[in-house]
């Protein structure tokens, strides 16, 4: 990059992060490794990482242990993924016309 002080070694904006990049930062976890640190491995912000660890944590051991999992990451991605598009109700009014107009012939 042409920046200077640059955390990335490349950087593609908007780019998600895979189920094998969520496995990286769950290893490094475990190795004590800081954010900063692995984000300049995965190459990617800082910030990123540290959302990615609040979003994959869960707790074990009746909430006395909260551990990161790259599984429990890639589900809530996945989920969330899920919700973020727009919905369309033109189809359900469709299906709901035909219906009525069914039973009115």
């Amino acid at each position: 990059m042409d920046h200077l002080h640059s955390t990335t070694t490349e950087h593609k904006k908007g780019k998600h992060l895979s189920y094998e990049e969520r496995v990286v930062i769950q290893t490094r976890l475990k190795d004590g490794w800081t954010s900063n640190r692995i984000a300049r491995e995965i190459g990617c912000a800082p910030n990123t990482v540290r959302n990615e660890i609040k979003r994959g944590t869960g707790s074990l051991y009746r909430g006395n242990v909260f551990r990161y999992k790259a599984s429990a990451g890639q589900a809530t991605y996945k989920k969330n993924r899920a919700a973020c598009c727009r919905h369309y109700d033109f189809l359900e009014k469709k299906s709901l016309y035909l219906l009525c107009r069914r039973t009115l012939l």
